[in-house]
Formats: structure tokens, C-alpha cells, sequence
């Protein structure tokens, strides 16, 4: 599975960046199942979907907030 860059998920819009975050869940769901019943192929697909789905929520809260660069938290 190919890594998705920000800057890729940033072209986005909401919408499509909110269907993406469902898929993403759904695929997350989907593989922690595979993991419990001892069927996965891979392990370490759970931390690559999961790092991809924070990097959509991560675009989408700086889409709502209007912002396009994070902050540091620092004043």
C-alpha cells in the first residue's frame, strides 16, 4: 500500500478527505478482526492504515480550521 503525502490529501475536498477517513476505518475494522482470528497476512498494515488515517484527520481539521500549515503550539 502505497504512503499518501499531505500534500496529496490537501488537493482534496472535505468530502472526499471524510469518505477516505470512513474507508480507512472500515479497513481498520477489517484488519483488527483478521488479526484476532489469527488471519492476517500482515501486521504491519494496521500501523501504515492508521498512520494514513491521521494524516486525513489531520488535513481535514486544518481544512475546517483555515488553516494550511500546522502551528506549534507556541505563542
Amino acid at each position: 500500500m502505497p504512503q499518501v503525502k499531505a500534500s496529496r490529501l490537501r488537493e482534496k475536498t472535505v468530502d472526499e478527505l471524510k469518505t477516505q477517513e470512513k474507508t480507512l476505518r472500515e479497513q481498520i475494522f477489517k484488519l483488527r478482526f483478521q488479526k484476532a482470528t489469527g488471519q492476517t497476512e500482515s501486521p504491519q498494515k494496521i500501523r501504515l492504515v492508521r498512520k494514513e488515517l491521521a494524516r486525513v484527520l489531520t488535513v481535514i481539521h486544518q481544512k475546517t480550521e483555515g488553516t494550511t500549515s500546522p502551528s506549534t503550539g507556541r505563542e
